[in-house]
């Protein structure tokens, strides 16, 4: 293999040597990754006992002249992130995608999941044991770069319900217990099992023991693929190599023949002698691809050895690392230099007409060959929607009580505010200035009260999150998380609603019958269970809790508007406001139930100014002079109309999230169909995108 650069010469023996070494690598690599055999392993428990594992036949993830495009309008086009990579990862063999910042690591390994945007376009040809096709629930699991996990939930309990939501109703309950157990074994955790995950402004565990509670939680289900995005971004250099660790002897622990590819920014030396194989990316284009053990060898036999004991990857990024304009070292004795980027078309160019790139296409047509789904096919089963509902009440129901700022917080603002509203409403009596100041109250109470229910906004938006990265490994399905959040409210909307409800009804000598008060309490839960439902489909659309608030937060400053307090239904202008806002705001239905509730059956005195008699204006007239209210229909019309808008926006948010999931990958395949044909040979769908299994 000799140099492109000519003024570099190199020895023939030595490059002789280092062909018979690679290719004796690569062979031993190649008999132990292809043996897929049975074999029984056993693992202690913790009573004593013996659990006994068989492994299961391995996937071969293979993919040939991948590229990825950033789709575009702009008259430069579209521009590529990775292009033309071919590779492949095999069973029992830890694949790591190495290479600088920006270069496509992360890009390469959403592309092998499936979960590229919808903003790129993708083509070439991803294959799982020689087909295309998607895997069944359970045979693969993705560790995303951020450990988004519930803070207030302990190592166990965040690992226990995973493993209740994830695992068959076939397994018992002291079974799935035990599988939980084991796997916060398997990663080094039982000394933090009882400590709290934590996050922002709550203590908690390491940011290394968070990342490897994210590695249980997926790979509790024993997938055969797993897929890891930077599982050492922000860890230090011993985190780092023990979390690999573990990774990387998995299969030694639990009997599972693991295909694993995880994309690593700089690893120790310790960490890198870890990695079976090792692609090496620069600006989207392959640099090496192959045994880990042989990178130093081909950078050294194209003129850019590794320094004596220098780790290796420091070598092999800062060689292919042009971001910095800085000229690289040729030769042991540095003979020279030369720029980054003449050191990079250097390394591609001789890979691409090297032995390493031959061995690798030889390899993916092999695997292509061979057509084995039975590992692919074999389907796992998902725990039943009754057990996913009632693991995910329960699980929430723990957060919404652990998490201060989710009900907490806002119900002493709420006792604060109903405070207030007693105090400078105190005794309204029945005179005539009264009139006014009741519809003030009532006012208030529908509009601003139930206004900082937005206050939990930022906490349901970590939820999200959470159920984004849970929804998208198919742990369970929507409804099970809609019915989950909404049922496990309700007890903390109706403490809020008590709480402050009865300070507010009390102090300003509102009608004291228990009808009455009940009714109140009807119409402030609905408005506050209605204003979490409609900030709930704004974090479907909205992710950004600080956008997602303002966006909220102008909606509901819409609805109040023309609700009919502050321009009487009759005066708003018809189109657009009154046709359809005022019938499409909750806050207009509130206010007419809570006056109908508040003004009849009561008399108002007004004074004769001829006279000076007392004259009396019952609350009817009220409802029909001053506030325009339709009393066509009962006050319990209105409230049944709130607790359907609640089911409406429920249905809703479900219907979004369904969407969203169905547009996605339309638009992807649309913008794949425009793709230049110079840069295509074949658009396919991501055969092994994590799917979403059925459920809903």
């Amino acid at each position: 293999m000799s140099s492109l650069h000519p003024s570099l010469p190199i020895d023939p023996s030595s490059d002789n040597e280092t062909k018979h070494r690679s290719k004796s690598v690569v062979t031993v690599l190649d008999i132990e990754a292809s043996t897929l055999e049975m074999k029984t392993l056993r693992a202690p428990r913790r009573d004593g006992s013996v659990e006994t594992h068989q492994t299961e036949e391995g996937i071969c993830l293979t993919w040939k002249d991948v590229w990825v495009m950033t789709t575009s309008n702009r008259k430069d086009g579209s521009k590529s992130i990775l292009q033309g990579l071919t590779g492949y990862a095999k069973p029992g063999q830890l694949l790591a995608i190495m290479g600088p910042s920006g270069c496509g690591k992360s890009t390469l390994l959403d592309t092998l999941a499936g979960r590229l945007g919808s903003n790129t376009r993708q083509t070439g040809e991803i294959l799982i044991n020689g087909h295309k096709q998607a895997l069944a629930y359970g045979t693969s699991a993705y560790v995303t770069q951020d450990d988004t996990l519930l803070t207030t939930l302990t190592v166990k309990e965040g690992v226990h319900y995973s493993a209740q939501l994830q695992l068959p109703d076939s397994m018992s309950k002291a079974e799935k217990k035990e599988r939980a157990d084991f796997t916060i074994r398997e990663m080094g955790l039982q000394d933090a099992i009882n400590t709290r995950i934590g996050g922002w402004g709550v203590k908690g565990i390491s940011g290394g023991q968070k990342r490897r509670v994210s590695i249980c939680i997926e790979i509790l289900t024993r997938p055969t693929l797993l897929f890891l995005d930077e599982p050492t971004s922000g860890l230090d250099s011993a985190a780092s190599y023990y979390v690999m660790k573990r990774i990387a002897t998995l299969g030694q622990k639990d009997g599972i023949l693991r295909t694993i590819i995880t994309s690593i920014h700089q690893p120790s030396t310790e960490v890198f002698q870890l990695f079976h194989n090792l692609c090496l990316l620069s600006s989207g284009r392959t640099v090496y691809f192959g045994p880990a053990s042989t990178a130093c060898e081909f950078f050294a036999s194209n003129g850019f050895p590794c320094p004596t004991l220098q780790n290796p990857s420091d070598h092999l990024l800062k060689t292919i690392n042009k971001d910095f304009d800085q000229d690289i070292e040729v030769g042991l004795a540095g003979a020279g230099t030369i720029p980054a980027e003449e050191a990079i078309r250097i390394l591609v160019s001789s890979y691409k007409s090297s032995e390493w790139n031959q061995e690798v296409h030889n390899e993916v047509t092999l695997m292509s060959a061979k057509k084995d789904s039975s590992s692919v096919d074999k389907k796992r089963r998902h725990a039943s929607f009754l057990t996913q509902c009632s693991v995910l009440l329960r699980r929430s129901s723990v957060n919404m009580f652990r998490d201060i700022g989710y009900y907490w917080l806002r119900l002493v603002i709420y006792v604060a505010l109903a405070i207030s509203l007693g105090t400078v409403f105190y005794d309204l009596g029945t005179s005539n200035d009264s009139i006014k100041d009741r519809g003030s109250l009532l006012s208030f109470v529908v509009g601003f009260l139930t206004f900082m229910s937005i206050g939990g906004f930022p906490s349901f938006v970590e939820d999200m999150k959470v159920f984004k990265r849970e929804r998208q490994n198919g742990h369970y399905g929507v409804i099970a998380f809609v019915i989950g959040n909404t049922f496990s409210a309700i007890p903390y909307l109706l403490l809020v609603t008590v709480i402050s409800g009865a300070i507010a009804y009390y102090l300003p000598g509102l009608q004291r019958e228990w009808e009455r008060i009940l009714y109140f309490f009807c119409v402030l839960f609905s408005s506050m269970m209605l204003v979490e439902s409609l900030m709930m489909i704004v974090a479907s659309i909205v992710p950004n809790y600080l956008m997602g608030i303002i966006t909220g937060a102008g909606i509901q400053g819409m609805m109040i508007l023309v609700a009919g307090f502050f321009k009487l239904p009759n005066n708003l202008p018809k189109p657009f406001w009154r046709y359809p806002i005022h019938y499409i705001a909750f806050h207009r239905y509130a206010f007419q139930g809570l006056f109908k509730n508040e003004y009849e059956g009561l008399r108002f005195t007004t004074n004769d100014d001829e006279g000076g008699s007392h004259k009396y204006i019952s609350g009817e007239e009220v409802l029909r002079n001053t506030w325009q209210t339709n009393m066509s229909y009962s006050k319990w019309v209105d409230v049944a109309v709130l607790l359907g808008m609640i089911v409406f926006y429920r249905i809703l948010f479900f219907i979004i999230i369904k969407t969203t999931e169905k547009v996605k990958p339309i638009v992807g395949s649309l913008s794949c169909m425009s793709v230049s044909p110079k840069q295509t040979i074949q658009v396919v769908e991501n055969p092994n995108a994590t799917p979403i299994h059925g459920e809903v």
